[in-house]
C-alpha cells in the first residue's frame, strides 16, 4: 500500500509499504481525509525519535475488525483518539490512560500513523461521526479536542485576562475555545493575514511585536511551536498567574526558568483532549474550522505535503487519499 514514511530525517512516499493488518481488538481504517499537524513537522526534525508512517489527524471508514464482537463498527465513519493504551498499568487504573506507561501513539510513538491507504487503531479508540459533520470539519477533531483540554485543566476565578500566543493552527483553535470562559481573550501572532479570521469570531488580536511584556496576564497559552514563545509567555504572565504549554519542539536550547519560581507561576502542560466535546462543537457549529483550511493535497504528493504546511501564510493542509 502507499504510505508516507519517516526514516531518520528522510520522509518519502513508499508505494509498497506492508499492508496494515488489525490485531486483536483493532479496526482497519480507510482514511477519507487527513490533516497535517505541527507535530508531524517536528517529528521530521527528530522529535520523539519516531520512525514509521506519519499522521494522526483523520476521518475515515472502518473496513474490517479483528474481533467478531466488534463487527458493528464496520462501515461506520469515524475519528479516533491517538493514545493506544494497555488498560492495566498504574496510570490506566487511575484514569490517566493518556499517560499509560506502555502506550503507543498513532503516527508519533511506536505505531504507524494515518498517512497511508489503510491503518489500524484499537476499536475502543473510535468515535462515530454524526452525518451532519462533514469530512472537512471532522478531520479537525483531534486538534480541536486538544484545545478543549485547556478548559478541563483551568480553574478560573473572576474575569481573567487571557492571551494566546501563536497564530498557527492550534493557536487559532484555542483562541476560539477559550472565549467560552468568562474572560477577555486576545491572540498575539506574527501574521496579520492569519489573525484576520479573529474578526468574525470576536477575538481581539495584535502583532506580538506591538505588545509590551508587562507581566499582567492572568493566563497565557503558548501555541507558538517554539522555545522563544515559552520565554515570551513567562514575561507576559502575572505573578501567581497560569502558563499553559501547548508547544512541543525538537529544539534543545538552554532557558532561564528562575522567573517561574520568583513569580510563583503555575505551569500547566496540556496535550490530548476530549473528543466528544470537540465533536459536539463541530456539530453545533460553535467553532469555525473551515476558515483554517489553506490547501488540499493528495497522499501521492508525498513529502511535499509537509513542505507545503511550512510555507508562509499556510494554516492547515488537508490530505486526500
Amino acid at each position: 500500500m502507499k504510505a508516507l514514511v519517516l526514516t531518520g530525517s528522510t520522509l518519502k512516499l513508499d508505494e509498497h509499504y506492508p499492508d496494515a493488518k488489525p490485531k486483536a481488538g483493532e479496526a482497519l481504517i480507510r482514511p477519507l481525509l487527513m490533516g497535517v499537524c505541527s507535530t508531524d513537522i517536528e517529528l521530521c526534525h527528530g522529535y520523539m525519535g519516531f520512525a514509521g508512517v506519519l499522521g494522526h489527524e483523520f476521518v475515515g471508514i472502518v473496513e474490517s475488525v479483528a474481533d467478531k464482537s466488534d463487527k458493528a463498527w464496520v462501515g461506520k465513519r469515524v475519528v479516533g483518539t491517538i493514545n493506544c493504551v494497555c488498560g492495566s498499568c498504574d496510570m490506566c487504573q487511575r484514569g490517566l490512560q493518556e499517560h499509560c506507561r506502555d502506550r503507543t501513539v498513532l503516527g508519533i510513538a511506536g505505531r504507524d500513523g494515518c498517512f497511508a491507504e489503510r491503518f489500524c487503531l484499537p476499536v475502543r479508540n473510535l468515535l462515530e461521526v454524526h452525518e451532519s459533520v462533514d469530512d472537512d470539519r471532522a478531520v479537525f477533531t483531534e486538534p480541536l479536542a486538544a484545545a478543549f483540554q485547556i478548559l478541563r485543566q483551568l480553574t478560573v476565578e473572576g474575569r481573567p485576562y487571557i492571551t494566546v500566543l501563536g497564530d498557527g493552527r492550534l493557536g487559532l483553535l484555542c483562541a476560539q475555545v477559550l472565549t467560552q470562559l468568562n474572560g477577555t481573550v486576545r491572540l498575539l501572532g506574527k501574521h496579520t493575514d492569519k489573525m484576520e479570521r479573529c474578526e468574525k469570531w470576536g477575538v481581539k488580536h495584535r502583532l506580538a511585536s506591538e505588545v509590551g511584556l508587562r507581566a499582567d496576564q492572568d493566563i497565557v497559552v503558548d501555541c507558538t511551536g517554539s522555545s522563544e514563545g515559552f520565554e515570551m509567555a513567562m514575561k507576559m504572565v502575572r505573578p501567581r498567574g497560569k502558563l499553559v504549554l501547548k508547544t512541543t519542539v525538537a529544539e534543545d536550547r538552554p532557558m532561564n526558568l528562575a522567573p517561574l519560581v520568583i513569580n510563583e507561576i503555575q505551569v500547566i502542560g496540556s496535550r490530548c483532549g476530549p473528543f466528544p466535546e470537540a465533536l459536539s462543537a463541530l456539530r453545533a457549529g460553535t467553532v469555525d474550522v473551515i476558515s483554517l483550511i489553506s490547501r488540499r493535497m493528495k497522499l501521492s504528493d508525498g513529502a511535499e505535503v509537509l513542505r507545503a504546511a511550512k510555507q508562509p501564510g499556510v494554516i492547515k493542509v488537508l490530505v486526500e487519499p
